[in-house]
């Protein structure tokens, strides 16, 4: 199955290339090739589940989610059809946030869950880490909790330290710190970190999964899950490069 993102016009054209050379082939059931970018193939997990392989081909700007793309679709195809790719799992950040009319909820994310403020008014969290007390009132226009995978993302944007994808960690990286200066920390993946939200009524915080967002916020959990996204990368695909050459030295 191919999944296009229907927003992406060069999406569109690289996957009717590839349909018309794979017309036939027998692929793997559970295969969904994604044509788009990195924020369509977190789209694609969310809406299809962890159960499904993904191989992400790049039709948008960074890529780094996926494999990079050079229109050789005869040569693509045949290495698509004959399983040329590595299988690679990784871990989600789980989710369980409470709101504050005390509805709760769990969403999961590949990259990263974050909490923002929702108004003019900064963020004003309360954050732990194992138990131990982190900030008391971390003042700020918000938190990112990153995977490895994700850290190359939202997080490096904030400041954060860009990580090997193949290293299993929980990455905190603070929105705009006002009081006190927090630099980014980065913790095992083993770490259970609870934010809670001071003042909630006046000063919204919504959380936000993978982009998609849950409003009111008074309370969240996060965790790091065992590697249950399965994401290919067709050869010579190689992480240090990618980092190195896509997100150190662009």
């Amino acid at each position: 199955m191919i999944l296009i993102d229907p927003r992406n016009e060069r999406a569109k054209s690289y996957a009717d290339a590839l349909a018309a050379r794979l017309r036939g082939t027998a692929l793997p059931g559970d295969l969904r090739i994604v044509v788009g970018g990195d924020g369509f193939l977190l789209r694609a997990v969310a809406e299809h589940g962890v159960s499904q392989l993904y191989l992400g081909l790049n039709a948008g700007h960074l890529g780094f989610l996926l494999n990079d793309v050079d229109e050789d679709w005869d040569t693509l195809a045949k290495r698509i059809a004959g399983g040329d790719w590595r299988e690679y799992r990784f871990p989600q950040i789980k989710a369980e946030i409470m709101r504050r009319n005390g509805d709760r909820s769990v969403d999961a994310a590949l990259n990263d869950v974050y909490l923002e403020r929702s108004t003019g008014q900064t963020a004003n969290l309360a954050v732990s880490i194992d138990g131990t007390v982190l900030e008391r009132r971390l003042v700020a226009d918000g938190l990112i909790f990153a995977t490895a995978l994700g850290s190359t993302a939202y997080s490096f944007s904030a400041g954060g330290s860009p990580v090997h994808p193949e290293i299993p960690v929980l990455l905190a990286t603070p929105i705009c710190p006002h009081r006190p200066r927090l630099p980014p920390v980065v913790l095992p993946a083993t770490a259970i970190a609870e934010v809670e939200v001071i003042s909630p009524a006046r000063r919204p915080v919504r959380a936000v999964a993978d982009g998609r967002a849950v409003e009111d916020v008074a309370h969240v959990r996060l965790s790091v899950s065992e590697p249950v996204v399965r994401l290919a990368y067709l050869p010579p695909h190689d992480f240090t490069k990618h980092l190195v050459h896509k997100i150190l030295q662009p």
